[in-house]
């Protein structure tokens, strides 16, 4: 069922609901990103959890007239629509850039028992700020968008064997943004230090991440006190659209992993 709830600057944020149980599986997607990435998780677990998948702010069916684009608004996001589904257990799952903002937004909804994150947060000590964004990404967006979406990002962003449907359509997606659209709605996540966000986080966090860049999970343990991953290998940032059986088996795993835990 399609619904809206409202941000805390009066954004209409989209979300979908399937399935039923405790407790609620929130999927939140990365830049550029929409609830749909998510499908074949619903698919897989609708009969045995409550299944939301939301669009953020400025992405999918939610507005994108905001003012203004920070981390903290984004949290409002997930908090907006965690808020409006009524769950006393929430899983909130953050992919990409979301990794940072679950873990902000963990922080204002009690009913969070556990937080999973998919290729994000590999080392919370190795952070890009604003400046290096803007000299390594944002000038190549600015120049040409439609080059750096084609020749510059599948360096970062695909592997090897990352299906040619699966990069093919999520560069035409990305390509239905502007650059500028496409630099605010990212700018936000070198903003911030999550840091600190990281260390107050008392629930269980745990990842799923591709081999393409390398996890640190001792830098990663001196913020988060209940952390571990999973890596996959031979997959690019996007593990739930290239490698859907292995990411679901997978993330079966860990949720019954933290339900047995609590």
């Amino acid at each position: 069922m399609e619904k809206y709830a409202k941000s805390s600057d009066g954004q209409n944020i989209h979300y979908k609901e399937s399935g039923q149980g405790n407790p609620s599986i929130l999927f939140v997607h990365g830049w550029l990103g929409n609830a749909e990435w998510w499908n074949s998780q619903q698919d897989y677990f609708k009969d045995r959890y409550h299944i939301v998948q939301m669009d953020l702010a400025g992405h999918g069916k939610s507005d994108i007239s905001r003012k203004e684009w920070t981390s903290a608004l984004y949290a409002d996001d997930i908090k907006a629509v965690a808020d409006q589904i009524d769950s006393s257990e929430i899983i909130l799952v953050g992919h990409s850039m979301s990794g940072a903002y679950v873990l902000e937004a963990s922080l204002k909804i009690p009913q969070v028992k556990a937080l999973i994150l998919i290729d994000t947060v590999k080392d919370l000590d190795e952070a890009i700020t604003e400046d290096q964004a803007e000299e390594f990404l944002f000038v190549h967006y600015r120049n040409d968008f439609k080059n750096a979406v084609e020749n510059i990002l599948p360096q970062y962003l695909f592997a090897e064997k990352t299906p040619s449907d699966v990069k093919r359509s999520l560069q035409d997606e990305f390509l239905q943004n502007t650059s500028e659209k496409a630099i605010d709605l990212l700018r936000p996540l070198y903003q911030k230090d999550f840091r600190e966000a990281a260390s107050q986080v008392q629930v269980p966090v745990r990842a799923i991440n591709s081999d393409n860049f390398p996890t640190n999970i001792e830098n990663n343990r001196k913020y988060l006190k209940d952390y571990n991953y999973t890596e996959i290998a031979g997959i690019g940032h996007y593990p739930m659209l290239e490698n859907p059986e292995e990411f679901n088996r997978i993330l079966d795993d860990i949720l019954k992993e933290i339900n047995g835990k609590h």
